[in-house]
């Protein structure tokens, strides 16, 4: 098999956008965020700024960096512009987030060449067409490519033929691998491992026994370049989500439930515009330690109904009060999972939950004709809105 598919991987997104729309930022340290950081430029991460990290924290890094809020219609509509380019160069597109995709161009080599000139082509239609810098890695398998990607950011192209894989892999350190965090990191540092042909050499049994079964076969096929799964192109995306950074502030329980509603009713609405449904409610909590904590609930029917919706939430939010209360919170989040397309699936009408969804259905319609403040709960009145996750390119406004 030849090198064919190609991780396109958009350089620091929500900077370079920044970047792009304001000349004078241009070459200069940018962080996207106040409270907490959610992109920021390479200038920045010279400086050691990094992607979550809290806003004093990184000005005290970087007191020259430029501060900027989030425009995230800006940045959705920049990825609906580069996923145009993915799809102009090949059928075979396999979205990952806003900014990342797979593709798979070894059917076009009689039509467009090797798939070399073929990811060249892409990022020179990248940033002719969306001016943004993009960086692609191209391998036999998916995670090798995500691997060249990473190797070779910002700004970069990496082919690894075939027949250097494990040249290239096995010098790279263990953080390399999908699925090392910092835990599964440190322990195989404790064993002396600190590179990918070091967890290879250790064999699948003593892996296993180290980091479980499945944890410990993952890594052993990940370190000899075993990834058999395939570009799958167009799969619709089965979560969305929203969140909001909230400082260091102490937020009362009247705050985080406001948060917690206004977070959910937008994401209520987005479900019903696409026509989906969701089974799963996940809480996303960041506490002031810089730890993090999901909670989640699968409810017994598919919905889209935002009492059904909030009061899931709102059961998560209590379970983990004491953990808020004990680290403090920074960051508020929830995702909607499993997504279903609401002709899919028979829904159970909740006519026990005051409103019903045909209350959703009329607020949906208020909003969509005069803004999404134009009704909004009157704890909402004096809050920001949400930062939202974009979804992506394919899925439904």
């Amino acid at each position: 098999m030849s090198a064919t598919i190609l991780h396109a991987d958009l350089d620091a997104f929500y900077a370079s956008v920044e970047q792009r729309d304001d000349p004078g930022l241009r070459g200069r340290p940018v962080i996207v965020g106040g409270g907490v950081v959610l992109a920021c430029s390479y200038e920045a991460k010279a400086r050691g700024v990094r992607t979550a990290m809290n806003g004093g924290q990184a000005r005290a890094l970087c007191p020259e960096a430029i501060v900027v809020p989030p425009r995230m219609p800006a940045y959705s509509a920049a990825s609906k512009a580069v996923f145009a380019v993915f799809r102009d160069t090949t059928p075979l597109v396999e979205p990952i987030s806003i900014d990342e995709a797979f593709l798979e161009v070894g059917g076009l080599r009689r039509i467009a060449g090797a798939p070399l000139g073929i990811a060249a082509g892409l990022r020179r239609a990248v940033a002719e067409r969306v001016g943004l810098p993009i960086t692609v890695g191209i391998a036999r398998t998916k995670f090798l490519a995500k691997v060249a990607s990473g190797v070779a950011k910002p700004d970069g192209l990496l082919l690894v033929p075939p027949d250097g894989e494990l040249a290239f892999l096995h010098p790279l350190p263990v953080e390399r691998l999908w699925g090392v965090g910092g835990v599964t990191a440190g322990k195989l540092h404790a064993l002396g491992v600190r590179t990918v042909g070091e967890v290879a050499d250790l064999g699948e049994p003593a892996l296993v026994s180290i980091l479980g079964r499945a944890g410990g076969r993952h890594l052993h096929a990940l370190a000899h370049n075993r990834d058999p799964r395939p570009v799958l192109p167009g799969p619709r995306r089965r979560s969305i989500g929203s969140q909001q950074a909230l400082g260091r502030r102490a937020r009362t329980a009247e705050e985080l439930d406001a948060i917690l509603a206004g977070t959910v009713d937008r994401l209520g609405r987005r479900l019903r515009g696409g026509h989906r449904v969701c089974r799963t409610v996940v809480l996303r909590l960041r506490f002031a330690d810089f730890s993090r904590a999901t909670r989640s609930h699968t409810l017994p029917e598919a919905t889209a109904h935002t009492a059904t919706l909030l009061a899931a939430a709102r059961d998560l939010l209590a379970v983990a009060r004491p953990l808020i209360t004990e680290r403090g919170l920074t960051l508020l989040g929830v995702s909607l999972a499993s997504l279903l397309d609401d002709g899919a699936v028979q829904l159970a009408l909740p006519f026990d939950r005051a409103g019903g969804p045909a209350l959703d259905v009329a607020l949906d319609s208020v909003r969509a004709r005069f803004g999404a403040r134009s009704v909004t709960r009157a704890t909402l009145l004096h809050t920001r809105a949400p930062i939202e996750m974009p979804l992506l390119p394919d899925d439904p406004e």
